[in-house]
């Protein structure tokens, strides 16, 4: 069988280290990008088939066998992802799976290509955390156990600013998604927030020195249940997946809070990029300077008032000259998916980040060479274990 041509569509600030782990195997890539000077940055020096990105373009140069990478914005995949169907070639993103790239699914197994999407950090590294977690629960597991699940990722300067936070790229998507209701379960009960900030707690993440960080749960966690393999038997107390932020990141941010809440409309909108630009200007990282990301995944299961399983997984990660936290966690894990899709590892259809027990504990080894620490920590022996899956 012939190598693959991989076509990563869109070189922003998130995908330079993926890219490069791919040209840098050999692998036979075209980039495209609507800024071919920008490209040439991503590739870093590498000898590479840069081309403008113009989708008529791509349809003509994609054939049947091939890996399209879209790391362009998500409501660009669907379309993408349609003409890799057409083509018979396969696609990777690292954004959720949409209602739109769902119902793809059945074309998708038809045509015999790979869909596979939420391979990036959150989503992503997250889902690989959490199919291990419950892969080791499991063996022990029993009905009626109640089980708590809690996920957590952000990215945070690593030097703390007074602000609590840096923009690595334009805070308007921060801002909007203030506006964003969730859903978890607390308590056995599903748990609606209307804005983020009606339900900040505190977290104690267990980092070689420990850290108390601010978390608030985003976007609807319910439908990761079923994804995450959860038995139907287990009663489900609390299941959270959120941001996570630097302590004292509430306050800092209160007046912004206010003000987000009271804006509508045209109007609104406009404030809403008025503040994106100032706050660009006053908390954007400075060239070279590190970010920080920080990501952990637990599973609790108890028993009566016996806890009979407790384990998290902690990550913490900085920029290095490899490039920041946040590129390197988005895009190794795409590059790892794709050589998954090119070696023949995943089924046709539509998928997220995989529950392959092979796959997952690779992919964890690699991700814990990125990360400055990594470990999947057992609460109830008090002490980490080996960060291996199944360790």
């Amino acid at each position: 069988m012939s190598e693959p041509t991989i076509h990563w569509v869109g070189t922003g600030l998130s995908s330079a280290p993926g890219l490069r782990r791919l040209l840098d195997a050999g692998r036979k890539v075209v980039v495209w990008n609507r800024t071919v000077e920008k490209a040439r940055e991503a590739v870093g020096g590498r000898e590479a088939d840069i081309r403008p990105f113009i989708p008529e373009a791509l349809r003509d140069s994609v054939t049947a066998g091939d890996i399209v990478i879209s790391m362009l914005p998500a409501d660009r995949h669907v379309a993408i992802a349609a003409l890799c169907i057409e083509k018979r070639a396969h696609f990777v993103s690292s954004s959720y799976v949409s209602p739109g790239m769902r119902e793809l699914d059945d074309a998708a197994k038809e045509a015999g290509v790979v869909l596979m999407n939420e391979v990036g950090l959150d989503p992503g590294i997250d889902h690989l955390m959490a199919h291990d977690l419950v892969a080791d629960y499991r063996p022990v597991a029993q009905d009626g156990d109640t089980v708590d699940f809690t996920s957590y990722c952000g990215g945070v300067p690593k030097f703390p600013n007074p602000f609590r936070y840096k923009f690595s790229w334009s805070p308007l998507g921060v801002l909007r998604a203030l506006r964003s209701p969730s859903l978890s379960l607390k308590g056995g009960e599903r748990h609606p927030v209307e804005r983020p900030w009606h339900a900040i707690t505190a977290y104690d993440a267990p980092l070689p020195v420990p850290e108390r960080f601010e978390v608030y749960p985003n976007r609807d966690s319910l439908p990761f249940i079923e994804q995450y393999a959860f038995d139907p038997a287990w009663e489900i107390s609390d299941f959270v997946r959120g941001t996570i932020r630097l302590k004292g990141w509430q306050e800092a941010w209160s007046e912004v809070f206010d003000e987000v809440e009271r804006l509508h409309g045209e109007e609104g909108e406009a404030r809403l990029a008025e503040m994106a630009g100032q706050f660009w200007r006053d908390n954007s990282y400075e060239a070279g300077e590190p970010d920080r990301v920080v990501l952990c995944v637990g599973l609790r299961a108890r028993r009566g008032d016996e806890t009979v399983f407790h384990k998290e997984w902690v990550l913490d990660a900085h920029g290095t000259e490899d490039g920041s936290a946040m590129a390197q966690l988005v895009s190794v894990p795409v590059a790892m998916a794709v050589e998954a899709v090119a070696d023949g590892a995943v089924p046709f259809g539509v998928h997220a980040a995989t529950h392959d027990p092979v796959l997952v504990g690779e992919w964890l080894v690699e991700i814990g060479r990125i990360a400055q620490h990594m470990a999947r920590v057992d609460h109830r022996a008090d002490a980490d274990v080996n960060a291996t899956p199944g360790g």
